[in-house]
């Protein structure tokens, strides 16, 4: 059928469209590698238990790592790529630089899986596969993950810069961020419930300990025996690098992180925001405290959800997580590969 030329402007329009859908709903299934790649998912898991033997807080390290990848133009691996003398990459952004860490965990377990099975699963499904194994060996729920995505071919710092959250964003703007994702307040309370493992840096409350929205005070909603605790672990003055656990059983996944929450002993201030300043949230955080089983259950949902954000742009399989195929390796990756961390 012939076309009229005056229609082919349009004509190109719309086909470039539906390349873009066709990217934008690339199917996501359980079981995705049960043919290409089936012992995938063990390996990972095998590998993820071995860098928690090295160091409990490895695995909280690379849970936060699907976050900070998925919120950026979808799951797609780009908070894993170094920069390039063309490319900033997101590891420097404003909420990641000296804070994202464990990267070479995701090296190890790419590395044995393009030993068994090379070019096949990709970066951005093991940090999905990853994240989920995190909660499984600290004590959480399990549940099947969907796979099937792509690498992408390039990472921005620019846009991590204007869509992570900072540790000062009050419970207002998490919901905004959220509700742009199409993350409901639900969602929002149950995958702030990750921060169940992990440890922060004082770095991120110092604010909260001495001078709180410019007042020279500390943080109203902290308990005050808490509060002697924190300026203990984190003096004015002191070292910005020194962590402390993001709730009282920072090696154990479980509800005690709502449970602080109410008790006004939240570490960060996004986190305690949740609680205090504002009734949306601070009812799910409370049912959370007293309800471990629907926290396990909302927060599945959660991740779920989190990991069908997709980048609509074409991608690959990358070999090398931190760089795009065809891209010289980082001159440090075979340092990255026997650090001890």
């Amino acid at each position: 059928m012939a076309i009229h030329r005056a229609c082919l402007p349009i004509v190109a329009v719309f086909l470039a469209i539906l390349c873009r859908a066709e990217a934008a709903v690339r199917e996501l299934k359980v079981g995705y590698y049960a043919e290409t790649c089936p012992e995938a998912e063990e390996i990972v898991r095998e590998t993820m238990a071995r860098a928690r033997a090295r160091e409990a807080r490895s695995v909280a390290s690379v849970m936060r790592l699907q976050f900070h990848d998925c919120f950026v133009n979808g799951c797609d691996g780009s908070v894993l790529m170094d920069d390039t003398p063309t490319m900033l990459g997101e590891k420097e952004a404003l909420s990641n630089i000296n804070s994202l860490r464990s990267f070479e965990v995701i090296d190890e377990v790419k590395e044995a899986l393009e030993e068994q099975c090379p070019g096949v699963v990709s970066c951005a499904d093991i940090v999905v596969m990853a994240a989920r194994d995190a909660v499984v060996l600290t004590g959480g729920p399990n549940w099947e993950v969907r796979l099937g995505r792509e690498d992408s071919l390039t990472a921005s710092q620019e846009d991590s810069d204007n869509i992570m959250p900072s540790p000062r964003a009050n419970a207002s703007a998490l919901i905004r961020l959220f509700a742009g994702l199409n993350l409901s307040v639900t969602d929002l309370v149950a995958l702030s419930g990750s921060h169940s493992i992990g440890e922060a840096r004082c770095f991120s409350i110092f604010f909260r300990l001495y001078n709180q929205s410019g007042s020279g005070r500390p943080d109203p909603n902290m308990d005050a025996t808490y509060r002697d605790k924190l300026d203990a672990l984190c003096p004015m003055g002191g070292d910005e690098e020194v962590t402390g656990g993001l709730d009282a059983t920072p090696v154990v996944f479980d509800n005690q992180y709502f449970k602080d929450l109410v008790g006004l002993r939240g570490f960060l201030n996004s986190d305690q925001t949740l609680f205090s300043d504002n009734a949306r949230t601070g009812w799910v955080v409370k049912r959370f405290s007293g309800d471990q089983d629907a926290f396990f259950k909302a927060f599945v949902e959660g991740m779920i959800k989190m990991g069908e954000l997709q980048n609509p742009r074409k991608g690959e399989i990358r070999r090398n997580c931190r760089v795009a195929n065809g891209s010289p390796p980082p001159p440090n990756e075979a340092v990255a590969r026997v650090v001890d961390f």
